[in-house]
């Protein structure tokens, strides 16, 4: 048994999936088969009951699971001691955000990660919470900061916060006079809203769907700008964070509360669920925990949110 071994059982353990399990460690599903049945051969046991829909662990492979989560923590924390001796993180850090995301300031957040660890790398880029949320499970991001990704599945997820949302209308428009706002007074308006893998559109969508009214989306963008621009030209109205609505370039915009609420804009960082050896993601994930409130936007308004704890992303 190896420590490899130990990693795709516990893949497929929590993704009950071959191929997803394979794409979540990085490596071919044929590798990965071949890996688990070779450790099969050696235990004389088979580790799972595999199906074409589902694939369970057998009693064999649940007594094992513990031992091999076990013998990754140890592998973890001896590259961490080694790191901590020599005082030195390296590497590359790859990280991606949501654009104004409102509750965190990343680029706060990367300022004091690069006084700590100057040595270290740092690829960022900024794409829709679904798309970033898919590169985290790829591998091909370590962390990246999203809102309302509701379909986080297996991958560890800490909450950073949340607000409320608003409907930001240009002056004059009808509704600009309502307050608060009603679904269904907004069913005959042209809305301006976000790309589908943005985190915004399917809060939205789900909310239209839950009042039971419809809309016309009339514009779709993928930037934050953008869209207020848009609605301050009067091509339509918009549902958004409030500390969108906040923004000096939305200052002469009317924000109008929505009732009953129509959602909620929730930030959380999320991380591969397991590390490169050489990833610096966990001492930006520390640094998140011990500076969060100097991370903060300089311009959020209301309740200050308070970081979370650790946390399953599938009970966010």
């Amino acid at each position: 048994m190896d420590l490899r071994q130990m990693e795709y059982l516990v893949a497929v353990a929590d993704e009950r999936h071959f191929t997803r399990a394979a794409a979540l460690v990085g490596v071919s599903q044929s590798g990965l088969s071949a890996s688990i049945r070779a450790l099969e051969g050696e235990l004389g046991t088979v580790l799972f009951d595999r199906s074409t829909r589902r694939v369970e662990p057998t009693d064999a492979g649940r007594a094992l699971l513990p031992y091999a989560r076990s013998m990754l923590a140890q592998a973890t924390r001896a590259r961490d001691a080694v790191v901590d001796a020599t005082r030195q993180v390296s590497g590359t850090l790859r990280i991606g955000a949501e654009q104004c995301l409102g509750i965190v300031d990343v680029a706060a957040l990367l300022e004091r990660f690069h006084h700590r660890h100057p040595q270290v790398d740092v690829h960022y880029s900024e794409a829709g919470s679904h798309d970033l949320v898919a590169r985290v499970r790829a591998g091909d991001l370590d962390v990246a900061f999203v809102a309302a990704a509701e379909h986080l599945g297996a991958l560890p997820g800490r909450v950073l916060g949340g607000e409320d949302l608003v409907l930001l209308c240009p002056p004059g428009h009808p509704a600009a006079a309502l307050s608060p706002a009603r679904w269904a007074d907004l069913e005959d308006h042209d809305f301006v809203d976000f790309h589908p893998s943005w985190a915004m559109r399917p809060l939205n969508d789900a909310a239209v769907a839950a009042a039971g009214v419809d809309r016309r989306v009339r514009f779709t963008v993928g930037d934050v700008h953008t869209l207020i621009g848009f609605v301050g030209r009067g091509l339509g109205i918009a549902v958004v964070p409030r500390h969108v609505a906040a923004k000096p370039e939305a200052q002469r915009l009317v924000a109008v509360p929505i009732e009953g609420g129509a959602g909620r804009w929730t930030v959380s960082a999320v991380s591969a669920q397991r590390e490169r050896a050489d990833s610096p993601a966990p001492h930006l994930l520390a640094l998140l925990d011990g500076a969060f409130a100097a991370c903060l936007p300089a311009r959020h308004e209301g309740p200050r949110p308070e970081a979370g704890a650790l946390v399953d992303a599938a009970q966010m």
